[in-house]
């Protein structure tokens, strides 16, 4: 429940990360007294009441952050207007718990009123509810307060207007997708009305942003990369957009008549649609040449991987259990009646022992992988280390392991090369080709990790399943640079663990801050790792969280659509 390592309110900051998805502080909420509250990046409880209540006001809190509930466009409603906020904390407070009722400890389980969770599916339609003439009970006293003037939440874009030409209807090829385009999105600019940091929404932050622009490193790919690019001012108050200005290069344009491959389809941040059939990935067969590869000792990595994805088994001849093995009670029973000592492991017991995880890793080999590490070295050493030493220890534990590299120089040409696929064998084919890797071009990440999410699901053959993605977190392509390829891959990240797989993304050895990380992995697990030594510190938990979570969320959007099914059929 809480970190035994800090003291305080301090303690509580692993469980509101956990909840929430995203780091947070715990704090004193000033004057002592006064009800718990967030600015999106704090919780503060009072630090006089008892440790259950501490708890149930902080994953209240944990709980409104998470499913989208602080979101601007519901925080400009709710600005001035106190009692609408205590009626939207009413119903939202109920409908966020119950959305996260999988990751919440039993004990808050008695909070959840579902009838008036059940009420709501989305924030705006709590907010609809609140304003409405609906007669509403006051809100639990652990639910706090929002204080709208107060807070740093995610800001989206609205969704085009029904008559506006840009809006398409969509198709229901893809349910999860369908789900997803309703849905709020998973990063982008915090909205703040009174700072103005640079790199974010902010007066400054625009001006100094449109005077340096966002360029690439000389060293980060062949030329052409540093497009010029303009700045939208349209809703400057919830961020800046950013769209290429370049013309649709030849080979796009030809590739559109004959694109082999695999299509997906990619976010388009701007519109709040997905462009179906954008992305083209094509997997070709390792051509570089191949380089011996000394791979790293994997002994600490085991021990902390070894508890992972481990499935009950039915275990017989065991000394205690939960029933009666017959052959075995038949056997010590003749040998009984034969005069020889019995033996006494006449039980079926379930136990964990049964290994039930396969792994996707996919790794970053595009131009920004080349760039020199703080750490020594270049990034892309540090990567292609950790990738190997992550396939050996997971192999050696009895997974199922798959190692994919990617690069991509345009929608049409998304390359990913499988270095190892589940049914191959771990030899030192497999590390040579690693060796051999190099890094150059660009990073279409979204597309790279939907095809990743295809192969994971369509060949690893397991209950639980993980994709593994090892970047620098710079999303950057033809056409996809900024906020645009950040959401995208936030999106991507989001279909796979709808689909009930852990998505964990790590940065060894990138100079990128966490920060940064967070804008294009989201809410998914992720972790800046400077050197592989410390990488098996991180791992475990990691891994452990994504997988739980992954389960959750899945658990969760099943619930939803058999709900909506429902309601549809008694529509009808």
């Amino acid at each position: 429940m809480s970190d035994p390592n800090c003291s305080g309110l301090e303690r509580f900051r692993l469980l509101a990360s956990s909840v929430s998805g995203r780091p947070l502080t715990v704090e004193a909420v000033q004057p002592p007294g006064s009800p718990s509250w967030t600015d999106g990046a704090t919780i503060f409880i009072d630090s006089r009441a008892d440790e259950r209540e501490q708890i149930r006001c902080l994953l209240v809190q944990a709980a409104l952050l998470s499913c989208g509930s602080l979101n601007a466009e519901n925080l400009v409603t709710l600005a001035r207007r106190p009692t609408l906020c205590q009626r939207y904390l009413t119903v939202e407070g109920h409908r966020a718990l119950a959305m996260q009722r999988d990751l919440l400890p039993p004990s808050t389980h008695l909070l959840i009123d579902h009838g008036v969770a059940d009420r709501s599916g989305s924030p705006a339609e709590s907010l609809a509810i609140a304003m409405s003439r609906t007669l509403l009970a006051d809100p639990p006293r652990c639910f706090g307060a929002i204080r709208p003037r107060r807070m740093r939440v995610i800001a989206d874009e609205p969704p085009p207007a029904k008559g506006s030409p840009d809006h398409i209807p969509r198709t229901s090829d893809d349910r999860v997708l369908k789900e997803l385009d309703d849905e709020e999105d998973e990063g982008g600019a915090l909205f703040d009305g009174v700072s103005s940091p640079v790199g974010d929404g902010g007066g400054i932050g625009r001006m100094i942003k449109k005077l340096l622009g966002d360029v690439r490193s000389e060293k980060s790919g062949p030329p052409g990369a540093d497009s010029a690019t303009h700045w939208s001012r349209r809703n400057s108050r919830r961020g800046v957009s950013t769209s290429s200005t370049s013309v649709v290069s030849i080979a796009d344009a030809l590739s559109d008549a004959f694109r082999p491959g695999l299509t997906y389809p990619e976010w388009d941040l701007r519109r709040r649609r997905y462009r179906p059939n954008w992305c083209t990935v094509s997997e070709t067969e390792p051509t570089a040449e191949l380089a011996p590869f000394e791979p790293p000792d994997t002994h600490s990595l085991r021990r902390a991987l070894a508890g992972l994805g481990r499935e009950w088994q039915r275990r017989p001849r065991q000394s205690q259990g939960l029933d009666i093995d017959i052959d075995a009670a038949v056997a010590a029973l003749v040998d009984l009646e034969a005069g020889s000592s019995p033996s006494e492991e006449v039980y079926i017991d379930l136990l964990r022992q049964r290994r039930d995880l396969a792994v996707l890793i996919l790794l970053d080999i595009s131009g920004s992988a080349g760039e020199p590490s703080p750490f020594g070295g270049i990034v892309h050493e540090h990567q292609r280390t950790a990738a190997s030493a992550l396939v050996r220890a997971l192999q050696s534990l009895g997974d199922r392991v798959a190692l994919y590299s990617f690069r991509s120089q345009g929608r049409s040409a998304v390359h990913v090369v499988p270095m190892k696929r589940f049914g191959d064998q771990l030899d030192n084919v497999v590390m040579q080709r690693l060796g051999g890797s190099s890094p150059a071009a660009y990073t279409r990440l979204g597309a790279a990790i939907r095809h990743g999410t295809a192969v994971l699901e369509r060949e690893g053959g397991t209950t639980r399943r993980l994709l593994v993605v090892l970047s620098d977190g710079f999303a950057y392509d033809h056409g996809y640079e900024g906020q645009y390829g950040e959401a995208d891959a936030r999106r991507a990240l989001a279909e796979a663990r709808r689909r009930g797989m852990g998505c964990v993304c790590l940065s060894l050895g990138a100079p990128n801050d966490s920060a940064a990380l967070r804008r294009v992995f989201g809410t998914a697990a992720h972790a800046r790792v400077p050197l592989l030594d410390q990488l098996p510190a991180v791992v475990g938990p990691l891994f452990r969280f994504a997988i739980r979570s992954a389960e959750a969320q899945q658990r969760t959007h099943q619930r939803k659509l058999r709900t909506k099914e429902r309601s549809e059929r008694r529509t009808a």
